[in-house]
């Protein structure tokens, strides 16, 4: 798998052979970073039991938490859809950006500013190092996908992996109907 072919903005699509991984069974990752030297992205598919206002107080919002991924998982990021309001934010690509100026962002959210089709907050991320995400995805972890989504913070978790599953076709289709745990079936 060339590495040219990976890129910011893309998604990462969790193999069906990876179901038995807590952390990535049936993840999407929108990747924020690709470079020489790391990736790094955060899952999309997978809301916490937390409101930001559980995790900061001092922030009158009930907007949802997300699993990001297993690193850092202390640490809050967002993602979002408003660089104008937002300063020092990063563009990832397709009209998303990653994070910004925590401080303005606290006012937006205090004054009912962002809804949640334009941020979403993450807890952790996903992280790889130099080759490791290349070799992954040699290893059929993962497989790419373009975000084809009009608002990727619009589209609804639930059915998520199935429908790109759906759409890779082939095999693929079979998969997208596994149990979420084969210990149930």
């Amino acid at each position: 798998m060339p590495s040219e072919k990976i890129k910011k903005g893309k998604l990462l699509v969790a193999e069906p052979a990876i179901l038995n991984d807590d952390a990535f069974n049936r993840a999407i990752i929108l990747l924020t970073e690709f470079t020489n030297n790391n990736a790094v992205g955060f899952i999309l598919n997978k809301p916490l039991d937390y409101l930001l206002c559980d995790l900061l107080p001092e922030i009158d919002c009930d907007l949802k938490i997300y699993q990001g991924g297993p690193v850092e998982q202390d640490n809050l990021y967002f993602i979002h859809r408003v660089p104008h309001l937002i300063p020092n934010s990063i563009e990832v690509s397709n009209g998303i950006f990653w994070g910004g100026n925590f401080k303005e962002l606290k006012e937006l959210l205090n004054k009912k500013i962002l809804s949640e089709n334009e941020i979403r907050f993450f807890l952790g991320y996903s992280g790889w190092n130099k080759n490791q995400l290349i070799e992954e995805l040699q290893n059929k972890s993962w497989f790419l996908s373009e975000n084809d989504f009009k608002n990727i913070l619009a589209i609804k978790e639930d059915n998520l992996w199935k429908n790109k599953l759906l759409q890779k076709g082939g095999d693929y289709k079979l998969w997208s109907n596994a149990p979420k745990d084969f210990n149930l079936n």
